[in-house]
């Protein structure tokens, strides 16, 4: 099958004219329906991408990279026998088929590459299902937190990516006639992509996290290699796959996006990083590797997204039962194992005040452990909302927590009704004095005594202003304490939410409305998504000649 470029760009136009809408206006809007209910998706949908899914393991994943040797780096967090086997290419061969793909791509135009980028969004979307079990297999979400996440909420941040890329690139016209008194110039300005990008890609939310940084560099006229995370490559490979199909039905390379497979023992993402020829990274994930990649690649614009110091500041409540039952919702969701999940709950010792008279400390704290335990004490509904642990190393930290401070509610195992080689933990919250000053990734959460919400105000400011936070968020019936917070919040560069107590969580961010990260402290030095996002992906190099 073959598609023109023309075809494809009206095809998706009226989706892109709504999407630059959308990130304008910031009210709710998203492209993907997020149910996967039969009503929406088909009666077979899920069942056909569930197959999809199955088809693939134990083999050669269908991709046509060369390859020097294949290999199968993943292991399931639920026990899943994957065996999925990949295509391992040389960074230089990748280098040199991103490269010779580069001018045709710049070439195209921005029109031509928004209809491929669309299209390939389009054909994810139909395999929705299928990605979703991809996602679910290798991450440990539960199965409708990975549809949701890692496919139609992935999608929506992608195509708010491309929209961003077309409109920095169309704000002005392409060449003028410019005139001044007796001299007329004919200027073009043309653009021109930095170079190749490399996407580095986290185990955790593979697609969620990868796509915004893939559709940007893309509209805008880049090649990229996506580089999976060794434990979470399917959902990428997938993507990938249905990329280069899309790339050469149109007449296009399809080098233009290749995947670059490495395993724990041989990984190759410094070596890639530091090539001369990658001018763009996208990271999610450790504050070490994205320090290092700041330090280090110099020759690129490096994005990215790292650890963080979650807070909330607990001053007071009009509606104690929702507070607690949204902040247990929200450490309970995927095991702790998301970069907005609430770490730190900073709490007066004195307590605070509620709709139901004075609560003391301990009461609080009891408050949200026990809508932990609510959510967590029939364990084949708990581990719909808990998944499984990603790896070893959360299960240490869960470990080292517990020696932190006094134990207010213990991480518990559960037993997956559905696999039994699945690793469950469930939230732990601990009172501690000192030590929350650092990230502690996973299903921890320290509750913080201060001596008052002045000094818990102060706690926030110093503590995200040196480790840096996604999110944050405060629960205060004092309008004052609410702007106090807000200022705070703006000084260190994170997002705020006030006293959320129905069925928005901290955790979550709606594409075209919220923005991901702020890019204005040391947790992430960029936002998905913003035009500053985007606009450094390319240059606007001008000519001039008589006319």
């Amino acid at each position: 099958m073959t598609v023109t470029t023309t075809d494809l760009f009206a095809t998706h136009e009226e989706l892109l004219n709504s999407a630059l809408r959308a990130i304008t206006e910031r009210g709710y809007w998203s492209a993907y329906p997020e149910s996967p209910s039969p009503k929406v998706y088909g009666e077979t949908a899920a069942a056909d991408g569930k197959a999809a899914f199955t088809a693939l393991l134990g083999k050669d994943f269908p991709l046509d990279q060369p390859a020097d040797e294949w290999v199968a780096p993943e292991q399931s967090p639920f026990g899943i026998p994957l065996g999925v086997r990949y295509p391992r290419t040389s960074p230089d061969a990748l280098i040199a088929a991103a490269r010779a793909a580069l001018p045709s791509w710049r070439d195209a135009g921005p029109r031509v590459r928004a209809g491929v980028c669309l299209e390939i969004l389009a054909r994810l979307h139909k395999r929705v299902f299928e990605l979703a079990n991809a996602v679910h297999a290798t991450t440990g979400q539960a199965f409708v937190m990975a549809f949701q996440a890692g496919g139609p909420h992935a999608l929506d941040r992608a195509l708010e990516a491309v929209a961003y890329g077309y409109a920095e690139q169309t704000r002005q016209v392409g060449s003028v006639v410019w005139t001044k008194k007796a001299d007329t110039l004919a200027k073009t300005y043309h653009l021109v992509p930095r170079g190749i990008g490399l996407v580095i890609g986290c185990n955790t939310f593979p697609t969620w996290n990868s796509w915004p940084g893939l559709f940007a560099s893309l509209i805008t006229g880049n090649p990229v290699l996506v580089k999976p995370h060794p434990g979470a490559v399917l959902p990428l490979a997938i993507t990938v796959q249905v990329a280069r199909e899309v790339l050469a039905e149109a007449g296009l390379d399809p080098n233009t996006v290749q995947l670059a497979v490495d395993t724990r023992e041989a990984p190759i993402a410094k070596d890639l990083a530091l090539r001369p020829e990658v001018r763009l990274i996208d990271f999610t994930g450790s504050t070490a590797f994205g320090d290092w990649l700041e330090d280090n690649a110099r020759q690129a614009q490096v994005y990215t997204e790292k650890a963080g110091v979650n807070t909330v500041v607990i001053d007071s409540t009009a509606d104690f039962a929702g507070m607690c039952r949204n902040l247990g919702f929200s450490l309970t969701l995927y095991s702790g194992q998301m970069c907005t999940t609430p770490q730190n709950l900073l709490i007066p010792a004195g307590g605070i005040e509620t709709e139901a008279g004075h609560k003391s400390f301990d009461e609080v704290v009891d408050g949200i452990a026990g809508a932990v335990r609510a959510i967590t004490a029939d364990p084949a509904k708990a581990v719909e909302f808990t998944g499984a642990i990603v790896n070893g190393d959360v299960v240490d930290r869960i470990e080292a927590a517990r020696k932190m401070g006094d134990v207010v509610l213990d991480s518990a195992e559960l037993a997956h009704p559905a696999y039994a080689g699945a690793v469950v933990r469930t939230p732990m919250i601990v009172k501690v004095t000192d030590g929350y000053g650092s990230e502690c990734f996973g299903p921890v959460t320290f509750a913080v005594p201060t001596e008052s919400t002045a000094d818990s105000i102060g706690i926030f400011r110093e503590t995200v202003g040196e480790k840096g936070a996604i999110t944050a968020a405060v629960y205060s019936t004092d309008e004052s304490v609410l702007d106090a917070v807000e200022q705070a919040a703006m000084e260190v560069g994170v997002h705020l939410s006030a006293n959320l107590t129905g069925g928005i969580f901290v955790n979550q961010s709606a594409a075209f409305s919220d923005f991901h990260a702020s890019g204005a402290n040391p947790a992430a030095n960029a936002a998905l998504t913003d035009g500053a996002f985007v606009a450094s992906r390319f240059r606007i190099v001008q000519s001039r000649r008589p006319a």
